[in-house]
């Protein structure tokens, strides 16, 4: 069994390989960066990719989607800092076949790695009851969100000031500026360089 092992972090890969080599017949790849896990899945075929989802250049979101355009089979397993739902909704919409937070015990890795190996899915049991309390949309915030906020998110992750975005889309700097606080009101974030951040991170496109 071919498994890849994506984060930028050599410390949690190192971790990683330790619990996956107790696995029959497995044979570990690592990758520290979003293209260079691109470059893996485009030479050689695999079963099982564990990516996290905060990682330089290209979104998690979005690299989870570019990963199963290449590899439609490989089974992938989200194992993330974020605990919170929207981010499991996001990525189990997106494809991914299980989701597990870096404040799981290694157990529950452990078992969510077996699950999805033997074809199942698996999430995190706190994250998992907060989805069947709510659905997976509900738990999703970028649900909420508008044509006119995820344009606005685009080119805030392109680099563009709000200035430059009042500009390009013909709205006032003032009607931007009110829209952004709605849309960190909608997400639960206080800071326009966060909503930078998960713009990158969900892929807004």
């Amino acid at each position: 069994m071919k498994v890849l092992v994506v984060d930028d972090h050599a410390v949690v890969r190192d971790g990683l390989r330790r619990l996956l080599v107790t696995l029959p017949n497995v044979e570990i790849s690592e990758a520290a960066t979003g293209r260079e896990a691109l470059s893996f899945v485009q030479r050689q075929p695999f079963d099982l990719i564990l990516l996290d989802l905060h990682l330089p250049g290209i979104g998690g979101i979005e690299l989870l989607r570019r990963l199963l355009l290449v590899s439609p089979s490989v089974r992938i397993i989200v194992f993330s800092m974020h605990a919170e739902t929207m981010y499991a909704a996001r990525a189990l919409q997106a494809g991914a076949r299980g989701y597990v937070s870096k404040n799981a015990s290694p157990e529950e890795l452990e078992i969510a790695l077996r699950r999805v190996i033997d074809g199942g899915r698996y999430v995190e049991k706190e994250i998992a009851q907060e989805l069947a309390v709510h659905g997976p949309v509900d738990s999703d915030p970028w649900n909420r969100l508008t044509e006119r906020d995820l344009e606005i998110l685009r080119l805030l992750s392109e680099g563009r000031s709000l200035a430059q975005i009042a500009a390009a889309i013909g709205l006032s700097y003032k009607t931007v500026a009110n829209v952004c606080t709605q849309i960190k009101a909608k997400l639960g974030v206080t800071r326009t360089a966060d909503l930078v951040r998960l713009s990158i991170e969900m892929g807004v496109s």
